[in-house]
């Protein structure tokens, strides 16, 4: 029955402790497993869901959990082995002056290859780790903030970029598709019919996302949903500028944000796979035309998925209002949500709010209006595939990409409400 089955965050977490001491280097300071230890190495190492499927869902039978469970077991020494090159390797790092990149990042899949090949680090450890260290620098060469930072710090290439974002922005086409039109075919896709090669060769991507541009009050099928998504702060998409810093706390929406951090966000999302994006000049030159294009994306295909992910986003309902939902894909994800612990105590807050208010109120609000956290994350992956030249080639694979945030922004709200619980029982 379902109500025997397991979170497999919670799983993870209980199997990680079972492993007993040698684990700090990759643990919390609650001793619970990193979001990166499980993203990096316990979920596609150890569990290799891709080999194990019935293992990939997130919440797993009793038959499933102790597989799981066993598989970390199993795993314990050549973990702990991890976790004692991970030290070698942050030692190594220091001793040769490298500062740019997340070392979880970079070194977490080279240190557990390290433990499957070597166990223990052995006494010549720090010779291997520093090999390893100088190949990266190799490899991800000009790829890294550092050099983002000493591009677009040269005053005379900012004036050049700056003149070029105005002239492009300027020069914007607007398609002349029916924006109405568009978003009706996006409601088909989303209900099951086969029309999504027929809105990539109509460019309904490129027609809904340059109407933002002028807030052509966009028919998502719900008034309390902006033309723009929540991708911009402002009534409509501003002209992109240069910039010189980012703030990985403190991002704008993904239509407001600079060419510095577009490029930065990619090179920090991408820390472990740098080897694959362009060098820093080529990454810059790129985003200057992708920022002024629709939507911020020059995938036609990808453009289409986002009017797809808008069109999904104005049907959210996580709170369960009643409003019926207008197509198959909203309702088998509103279901999912509805079910989500974390959604039934912020719709209990709706009626009957917490005395504790504070951070549980914030998130019970951030329920009320789930589009924008959707259409943003959506933004992001989509952004990353066009970076690498990925389209999303036929429905399938579009809905895939939905699903797959839909899950991503459902996980991440569930992590928030439970942090804030732990920290309202820590202080009570």
């Amino acid at each position: 029955m379902s109500d025997h089955r397991r979170p497999r965050a919670a799983l993870a977490d209980l199997a990680w402790r079972e492993l007993g001491p040698g684990l700090e280097p990759l643990s919390g300071p609650g001793g619970a497993p990193l979001t990166r230890t499980v993203k990096l190495i316990l979920v596609p190492l150890v569990i290799r869901p891709s080999l194990r499927p019935e293992l990939a869902g997130d919440l797993l039978d009793p038959e499933q959990a102790a597989r799981f469970g066993e598989l970390i077991a199993q795993a314990g020494p050549r973990l702990r082995a991890t976790a004692s090159w991970f030290t070698v390797f942050k030692r190594a790092r220091r001793a040769m002056g490298i500062v740019a990149g997340n070392p979880q990042d970079l070194y977490f899949q080279r240190c557990y290859e390290l433990a499957a090949e070597h166990g223990q680090p052995p006494a010549h450890a720090a010779e291997l780790a520093k090999e390893v260290l100088r190949e990266l620098a190799e490899s991800v060469g000009g790829r890294t903030v550092e050099a983002l930072r000493q591009h677009l710090g040269d005053l005379e290439r900012q004036a050049e970029l700056d003149g070029e974002l105005a002239e492009r922005w300027a020069r914007r086409r607007r398609p002349a598709g029916a924006v109405t039109a568009a978003i009706e075919l996006a409601v088909q896709v989303l209900d099951g019919a086969d029309t999504y090669e027929q809105m990539v060769d109509a460019e309904c991507g490129s027609a809904v996302g340059s109407a933002l541009w002028t807030d052509a009050n966009l028919p998502w099928g719900n008034e309390g949903v902006p033309s723009h998504l929540g991708l911009t702060a402002e009534p409509t998409p501003p002209r992109p500028l240069v910039g010189d810093g980012a703030s990985t706390a403190a991002m704008p929406a993904p239509l407001d944000r600079t060419l510095f951090e577009r490029v930065f966000v990619e090179l920090q999302a991408s820390s472990a796979r740098r080897e694959e994006l362009p060098e820093v000049p080529q990454l810059v030159r790129s985003e200057v035309g992708r920022s002024c294009a629709p939507f911020g994306l020059d995938g036609e295909s990808l453009r289409v998925v986002m009017v797809l992910g808008g069109g999904l986003a104005a049907g959210l309902d996580p709170l369960g209002s009643g409003t019926a939902a207008p197509t198959a894909t909203h309702r088998a994800v509103n279901r999912r949500w509805q079910r989500e612990a974390s959604a039934l105590r912020a719709r209990r807050m709706t009626t009957s709010p917490d005395p504790a208010g504070g951070q549980l109120a914030v998130l019970a609000e951030e329920l009320r209006s789930p589009w924008a956290a959707y259409t943003r994350r959506l933004w992001v992956r989509l952004h990353g595939r066009d970076v690498r030249a990925d389209p999303v080639t036929d429905r399938e694979q579009a809905r895939e990409v939905l699903d797959g945030v839909a899950r991503s922004v459902m996980m991440d709200h569930r992590a928030k409400v439970r942090s804030a619980l732990r920290a309202l029982a820590g202080g009570a």
